[in-house]
Order: structure tokens, then C-alpha cells, then sequence
């Protein structure tokens, strides 16, 4: 199995920042998420290991502006096995926007998180469900073609 690993970053001065974005003007307004800060960094737990690619993206979906789908693609990959903060941001997009490039998807719940709990579980159990699989990470191997626990 592949590991991708995404990242927000932006170069000094945050020029892949529109001033019509309202979410990421903020994180420039602040300074934030800039490359090479610690506000951009991987957290070391989860850090990409050798050969593990890092996707930077300037937007909320990982496929906007970015080699995610080249790197899928090269690699052979038709399943995504998604997990990551905010569920109504980057989880919720990623999920819209590779559904629509006919991956096939699994979100794994407990490997997900949003500041809205409500929204959230929402998300999950209605919305998401219906393009992909939601499962906990100890249903995950049943989850994925050809493999069974």
C-alpha cells in the first residue's frame, strides 16, 4: 500500500493566496502554514517515511493545483483510503472530488476529525457514506478489494 502524505504549505508572503479565499486569506493574514515552519509540518508520529511522497496543496482538495492524481495514476492506485482534519474541509473534498475521478473510496472514521462534532457525524454517516466506505480502523482491512481479516 502507497502512503501519500498532504500537506498545507505556503511560500513567504503567501503568494498562492487569493484575496477571495476567506479561509486561507486568514491563514495569511496570520502568517500561518508556511513552508518549512513548524505550522506547516508534518506531526513526527505521523511523519512520511523514506520514499513516502508529500503532497503540498494551496487549497483545500488535495487534487487542485497539485501531482496527487499524477502519483496515483503512475502508481496504479484506484483505491483511497482517506483519513485527516476537518472532515468538512479537506476529508469532504477529497472524497467529492476523487468519486468523481471514479476512485474507489474508504474514510476511516476514527482516523478523521472536524471542531463541529455534530457536523462531523453528519458527514459521515450521510453524506460521505453515500461515495464511499466508512469504517473504524479496526474494520479497515475488510474494507479494502481482495483483502479479508
Amino acid at each position: 500500500m502507497m502512503l501519500i502524505h498532504v500537506v498545507v504549505a505556503f511560500r513567504p508572503g503567501h503568494p498562492e493566496v487569493s484575496p477571495r479565499n476567506p479561509l486561507f486569506r486568514e491563514l495569511k493574514a496570520n502568517g500561518m502554514a508556511m513552508a518549512g515552519t513548524e505550522g506547516a509540518a508534518i506531526h513526527p508520529a505521523a511523519a512520511a517515511r523514506e520514499g513516502e511522497p508529500i503532497v503540498v496543496k494551496h487549497r483545500i482538495s488535495p487534487f487542485v493545483g497539485t501531482e496527487l492524481e499524477t502519483l496515483l495514476r503512475a502508481n496504479g492506485i484506484d483505491t483511497l483510503v482517506l483519513a485527516g482534519i476537518h472532515t468538512s474541509g479537506v476529508v469532504l473534498s477529497t472524497v467529492r472530488h476523487a468519486g468523481d475521478l471514479d476512485y474507489r473510496l474508504v474514510v476511516v472514521r476514527d482516523c478523521c476529525a472536524d471542531p463541529d462534532l455534530e457536523v462531523h457525524a453528519m458527514l459521515l454517516d450521510i453524506v460521505i457514506a453515500k461515495q464511499a466506505a466508512v469504517v473504524t480502523m479496526a474494520e479497515l482491512s475488510d474494507a479494502l478489494p481482495g483483502r479479508s481479516s
